[in-house]
């Protein structure tokens, strides 16, 4: 991995400009590009001991979230981080890893791959630790801290009764939402998610949910009247002119594919620029140009 440059606090402010972002340390060493944080960010935590179906789950939702335009933030750690990571990268999304370690000593090995790739793709790896800092068993529960404090929600998708992924948990409580993943209740590895939704944390089935989290509790950014759109974004807008439509007929009438579609609509309405209704019917809540407010 390339020798990283040190970032202050200053510098990882600037990219989450008006968010509210406090860093957990007075500076970052950083790898990579550090535009992802101006998204909505989302850490996707787990055990590293994680089975198939937790692993192919954190994939799933980190891969959504990602075609949903959020940048996922996760630990680089074996596991559910790294099946987080993976799932980014499969929607071409930005992905953030931090490291319980320094650059040059980096941990855990069999990562360090998966690392390249995150830089390769335009996200970046982060580390509180100088490049030459070893691997010491506290910096991990510190590190959780820094996974907490870029994110704007904290989903745990697996985690045993002991876990980091807890403590990552802990940072967030009461500044902003933690999700758990439930399962069966004689499983050890969703034994701190049970514990989780037990203590107040909102039970998440898919990416959805967490979307939904987002949109409750986060203030709305700043726009002009009348923002810029990408090519799709203004179809779906348009095709919402005449007020409320179902999915399928949001589909019919701006002839967006149907993933594309799903993706865009999720964005906008992260944006305050539609409203759902139920789990498929849209409604266009800015008002169109030269026209009047639909809702």
């Amino acid at each position: 991995m390339r020798d990283p440059a040190y970032e202050t606090r200053e510098v990882i402010e600037s990219a989450r400009a008006g968010r509210g972002f406090d860093a957990a340390a007075l500076g970052l060493w950083c790898c990579g590009d550090l535009s992802g944080l101006a998204r909505a960010c989302v850490a996707i935590v787990g055990t590293r001991a994680a089975t198939p179906y937790g692993r192919g789950l954190a994939f799933r939702i980190a891969a959504e979230l990602g075609q949903a335009g959020c940048c996922v933030v996760s630990g680089l750690a074996l596991g559910i981080d790294a099946a987080a990571h993976e799932g980014a990268l499969s929607a071409r999304a930005p992905t953030i890893g931090v490291l319980g370690s320094g650059h040059r000593r980096f941990f855990p090995r069999r990562n360090r791959a998966l690392a390249e790739r995150i830089l390769a793709a335009g996200g970046a790896v982060l580390s509180p630790y100088p490049p030459d800092q070893p691997a010491f068993r506290g910096q991990f529960l510190e590190r959780n801290g820094v996974v907490a404090a870029l994110a704007d929600a904290v989903l745990v998708v697996e985690a045993p009764s002991r876990s980091g992924a807890l403590n990552t948990a802990g940072w967030a409580a009461g500044r902003i939402p933690v999700l758990a993943v439930p399962g069966d209740v004689d499983r050890k590895h969703v034994q701190g998610c049970l514990a989780l939704i037990r203590d107040g944390a909102t039970l998440a089935r898919d990416a959805g949910d967490v979307l939904e989290a987002l949109g409750a509790t986060r203030s709305p950014r700043p726009a002009p009247s009348n923002p810029a759109r990408d090519a799709t974004s203004s179809r779906l807008l348009c095709a919402m002119d005449g007020g409320a439509l179902d999915f399928d007929e949001i589909v019919a009438a701006s002839g967006v594919a149907a993933s594309a579609a799903l993706a865009s609509l999720a964005m906008l309405e992260l944006e305050g620029a539609v409203e759902s209704f139920g789990a498929a019917r849209y409604a266009r809540v800015e008002t169109p140009p030269g026209g009047e407010h639909h809702a």
